[in-house]
């Protein structure tokens, strides 16, 4: 409901009152949460943000899962709500590289459960468009459930549903913050004390952050839509309202509901050769157009709303409609639509604009509790067409402590506000990440694509050396990290037999040098730079308490040893996999891999512990260096003089070593399945550290090995990658990692984990080979049995020493015995698969407790 007094207190402030500070508001008190406020600087519901001018549009299917299932959750939501026209959606190909595309967006629309996702001929396109040329087109994909939402009156249904205080007009001016708690929300209208507050100010996102001195990631960018005069083509049919309707021209003297009802209803679509789109409005054409130069915008100039304009809506820009200027694109929008929609080509235009909406340096949506102040939640850079699954999911989050949908709980890792490295938040870097984002939107990004500027941002101190092996640099959480070493090309004619040729969409970005480096490795000795895991320093007299209270395992080990365990949600499913070690009887050391887990897992740590326990998060404070093979004990020998023989030195055993001059914490762990030790030493002694092992090694033809060797062996051993194959969505028990749990301890999660184990575990973790292929299998592609869809590939590659192209799924429990037949479904080729036991090398762990 809405009110005209401010209050002086309440439970929850959202700030932002569009699609989804109202999702949340309302999921919110669907949960039971009492006394939520919803905020707007404009009036309510046509806030003026991009909710209130977007064209509405909602196509479902996309590579993230977590995309998708928000999505689909959006518009049942919705079409239940009577706000939600469910006419379909077809994306077209003007190409053979798209059309291989849309076969993708099948796979991926069958595996993350969309429902009758299908490829058609370019005849059965023009049957659900006809105003489409026929000639122009290869083909389409067509999502029956896909539509289009009517913002405003969305909105309306949100605050009239919801038991939450709506107040538009009301500016927040202030955010107030003591002791790392939020605190108030200034307003000016008065100040309201709360205990949570969420941001979901989307376009003003980055104004809101720096009120409490958050660098928030998020570059608001421009985008042209236009709505043409009334078509002829256009008139008579059936259709119903359902679209955002503000602002457009009623010719005569009717209504809008009159005028809607009287056009025909036709799906949604998408020509993304030409980053465009398109819907009807009534008896016109909506035109939407990404084609053209990003045109970011600084978010510090952003302006503010109110009833007489929108701050999110800019003059439109004729000569980004009129002249090619995307980087990738060689037609205009105008020239495109003229070809493609031939009906609009002298087509006047009663509607123009140059809408603002938000991208991240990743292009995915900013989530969660922020790490640095407790209390302050965010749902940002979220369009309408998962703006209901992410309100449900932050909803849930908030109340019960555990981010899901009502199909069960969410993975987060690539969501999580926490996730971005430091130097995300510098404005020129996101904006010119947030440009290429919008570049790419519509475009086919390969696989592991690699941006061009921004390099160099974080160099571990075995840049140098690596460089001069002539390193195949990727970028990972601003990590320079080798893929593969060119000067190792020697090795794949040794190999050659070992290594089948990958081919098309499965070889990109990839290098047979890769084999080469694993098929080493399990013969000599390599070394693999680690530096962008992290290290996390538990001290204190309470430190082991409290890593038996975030830990699932067992944590109760004497110095010297390290134990592997995952850290859980309250709802039991897994927030990290860790391994500690104990270095002293107060001193334990917590390691965690690299890309976004500092941020995520680390500040989940430190909010978590007790003042008697200190917490650092060394994030580039250490560099690491993973020395693997049967050759290991004899090159670190040299170079030490600690026992580091099997008697001296045990399998997940850690101690402090001398490696030549260098100080170092060496922990015998092995993540490639090997004889093998993990070597962290201050990150200024690491020239020296690589120095030193690799002058030792130098007759023992030690290797360098990037992480293209790291993911193929990890997968013959079936160790879990964080992120990949396990994730908030997951418990470890789902996951195969029953050895990391002791439900005789006390721990977050064990609850939930200990009714699940009792009810019986209905999806598990499977081992996939292929039957006769060596092809590898793309993540997100489905994998069926009995003619179903029942799980999709979460990694997949070739295990160059077992000779199988592996993949790993979920499966129901039925189907995740060994010798269960099964089939994947990969870039529009289906393979027949098994399910397998694991781990495929060396499961008696001969070779790695040598």
């Amino acid at each position: 409901m809405s009110t005209d007094s401010v209050p002086g207190r309440a439970e929850t402030v959202v700030i932002g009152a569009g699609a989804v500070g109202c999702s949340v508001a309302y999921h919110l008190t669907e949960l039971g949460a009492d006394d939520v406020v919803a905020l707007d600087q404009g009036p309510l519901p046509v806030t003026g943000g991009s909710s209130t001018h977007a064209p509405g549009i909602m196509f479902q299917t996309s590579p993230s899962k977590i995309q998708t299932k928000t999505a689909h959750y959006t518009s049942r939501l919705l079409k239940d709500a009577g706000v939600y026209d469910e006419v379909g959606g077809i994306e077209v190909a003007r190409s053979e590289e798209r059309m291989d595309f849309l076969q993708r967006r099948v796979e991926w629309a069958t595996s993350y459960g969309l429902p009758e996702p299908q490829l058609l001929e370019p005849e059965e396109v023009t049957e659900h468009l006809p105003l489409l040329d026929e000639d122009e087109i290869l083909g389409g994909y067509y999502s029956p459930t896909d539509g289009r939402v009517s913002g405003t009156d969305a909105l309306q249904w949100y605050i009239e549903q919801s038991s939450a205080d709506f107040y538009g007009h009301t500016e927040v001016t202030d955010i107030e913050v003591s002791g790392g708690e939020i605190q108030a929300v200034e307003t000016n209208r008065g100040r309201i004390e709360c205990d949570r507050c969420v941001l979901a100010t989307n376009n003003w996102a980055y104004q809101t952050g720096q009120m409490v001195g958050l660098d928030l990631p998020i570059a608001p960018v421009e985008h042209q839509y236009v709505v043409t005069e009334p078509m002829e083509e256009l008139q008579g049919g059936d259709s119903t309202p359902g679209d955002a309707t503000a602002g457009l021209d009623v010719p005569g003297d009717r209504n809008i509901t009159e005028f809607m009802a009287q056009a025909p209803d036709r799906p949604v679509g998408r020509d993304q050769d030409h980053s465009l789109y398109f819907r009807t409005h009534g008896d016109g054409y909506g035109l939407g157009s990404y084609n053209h130069e990003p045109l970011v915008v600084d978010p510090d100039e952003m302006g503010k709303n109110s009833d007489e304009s929108q701050a999110s809506v800019h003059s439109f820009t004729e000569k980004h409609w009129t002249k090619p200027t995307h980087p990738n694109r060689e037609k205009s929008a105008k020239q495109a639509f003229d070809e493609l929609l031939p009906a609009t080509q002298d087509k006047d235009f009663r509607v123009t604009e140059n809408g603002i909406f938000v991208y991240t340096p990743d292009g995915m949506p900013v989530v969660g509790e922020t790490p640095q102040i407790d209390g302050l939640w965010t749902g940002l850079a979220i369009w309408w067409t998962h703006s209901g699954g992410y309100g449900r999911i932050l909803a849930e989050w908030m109340e019960n402590g555990v981010p899901r949908l009502p199909s069960g709980p969410v993975d987060t890792g690539s969501i999580h506000v926490a996730r971005f490295e430091p130097h995300a938040g510098n404005k020129q870097y996101f904006m010119d990440r947030g440009g290429l984002r919008y570049q790419q939107v519509y475009s086919i990004v390969e696989p592991r694509f690699q941006p061009s500027e921004h390099r160099g941002l974080r160099e571990s101190p075995f840049h140098q050396q690596q460089a001069e092996l002539d390193a195949e640099f990727y970028q990972s959480g601003g990590w320079e990290t080798a893929q593969w070493f060119g000067s190792n090309e020697d090795l794949v004619s040794k190999y050659e037999d070992q290594i089948p040729e990958q081919e098309g969409w499965q070889d990109i970005n990839r290098s047979p040098i890769e084999g080469a480096e694993h098929l080493h490795t399990r013969e000599s000795v390599s070394m693999y730079d680690m530096t962008s895991f992290s290290s996390i320093m538990i001290e204190g007299e309470d430190a082991g308490a409290f890593l038996q209270r975030i830990c699932s395992n067992d944590m109760d080990v004497g110095v010297g040893r390290v134990r592997y365990t995952t850290m859980l949600n309250e709802g039991g499913n897994v927030l990290a996999d860790l391994t500690v070690a104990r270095l002293g009887e107060d001193e334990y050391m917590v390691t965690t891999g690299g890309g976004n887990s500092p941020g995520i897992h680390g500040s989940w740590i430190e909010r978590h512990a007790p003042d008697t326990v200190s917490v650092t998060v060394e994030e580039s404070a250490k560099c690491t260096v993973g020395l693997w093979g049967p050759k290991s004990r004899l090159l670190l020998q040299r170079v030490t003089d600690a026992d580091v023989s099997n008697d001296g030195f045990p399998y997940f055993g850690c101690k402090r070593i001398f490696v030549g001059d260098v100080p170092a914490i060496a922990m015998r762990v092995s993540y490639v399945g090997e004889l093998g030790w993990e070597l962290w030493a201050p990150a200024e002694y690491g020239r020296k550290l690589w120095e030193t092992l690799w002058e030792a090694g130098s007759d023992l033809d030690v290797r360098p090995i990037g992480d293209g060797a790291l993911e193929s062996m990890r997968l013959e051993k079936g160790f879990r990658l964080w992120g990949t194959d396990i994730d908030t969505d997951v418990n470890p028990l789902e996951a195969g990692l029953p050895f990391a749990v002791d439900l005789d301890t006390n721990f977050i999660g064990k609850e939930a984990l200990a009714e699940a184990k009792e009810t019986g575990i209905d999806n598990q973790v499977a081992c996939l080979t292929l039957d006769d292929s060596t092809d590898i299998m793309l993540s997100g592609r489905p994998v069926f049995a009995d003619g179903d869809a029942r799980g999709y590939v979460q990694a997949g590659g070739y295990g160059y020493s077992v000779g199988e192209s592996i993949a790993y799924t979920y499966l129901p429990s039925e189907y995740a015995d060994a010798g269960t037949s099964v089939q994947i479904q990969c870039e529009g080729e289906t393979y027949d698969a098994t399910v397998s036991d694991e781990p495929l090398f060396d499961p008696g762990r001969d070779k790695i407790l040598r």
